[in-house]
């Protein structure tokens, strides 16, 4: 029988400093190289926790833009040796992300919404003991948690996101789109230009176009460069 825990999908977080120390690919090296299987379960080839489950080290304390590039091309070297239960699409009416969680700290996971702009997906993987630092968030947070930011797309509706762990195992998120009934684009490929709107096709064969701001062209140009 499926089971479905529905997880609050929060936007207020009093806590200004976190995620305030980057995790770099050097000492994230050393970090799991020294680590035994909880840490390699949280943070191994795979888990949506991973540095480097898009191929290449990024901080998952960064917000990444997921829904901008397709799951079948970013783990195609995962997915072809079985290494990731990670996913996401998006469809006519939604944006979808579905991940399996490592077993350790899933019943500590918290959503966030910060400022309409970043979901954020975190959770404990080891009790923070006495310190200095109050939140583990503020710190050195690898050693204590785990955190994935994604940028929110902009013709999300942000009242409608929804976030449940399916079976005790799966983490769902679901995001709905605005405007669902506004979309009347047409065009032939290539970029048009049209009332500070850069229409862009999208690739692999899809007819679908995209709708994004002029201006966030260039750093949708830059963010794709990270991956050549």
């Amino acid at each position: 029988m499926t089971t479905c825990k529905q997880l609050e999908v929060r936007t207020e977080d009093r806590t200004p400093q976190k995620w305030c120390i980057a995790l770099r690919e050097d000492v994230f090296d050393v970090f799991l190289s020294q680590g035994g299987s909880t840490v390699h379960k949280v943070f191994g080839d795979g888990s949506l926790f991973s540095p480097m489950l898009f191929g290449k080290f990024f901080d998952p304390s960064d917000a990444f833009p997921l829904w901008e590039f397709d799951s079948e091309i970013l783990l195609s070297n995962l997915r072809s040796t079985g290494q990731t239960t990670v996913d996401w699409f998006q469809t006519d009416r939604e944006f979808v992300l579905k991940a399996e969680l490592p077993g350790i700290g899933k019943n500590s996971i918290q959503v966030y919404l910060e400022n309409g702009k970043v979901l954020e997906i975190c959770g404990q993987w080891k009790q923070q003991k006495e310190s200095k630092v109050k939140d583990w968030r503020n710190s050195h947070w690898w050693e204590h948690g785990f955190v994935r930011r994604l940028e929110v797309p902009e013709n999300a509706d942000l009242k409608k996101i929804e976030a449940s762990i399916i079976n005790d195992i799966i983490l769902e998120i679901r995001i709905l789109k605005s405007n669902l009934d506004c979309d009347n684009t047409h065009g032939h490929g290539g970029a048009i230009k049209d009332a500070g709107y850069t229409f862009v096709l999208t690739l692999k064969g899809s007819n679908s176009i995209r709708k994004r701001p002029t201006m966030n062209i260039i750093s949708m140009k830059v963010k794709l460069s990270f991956f050549h």
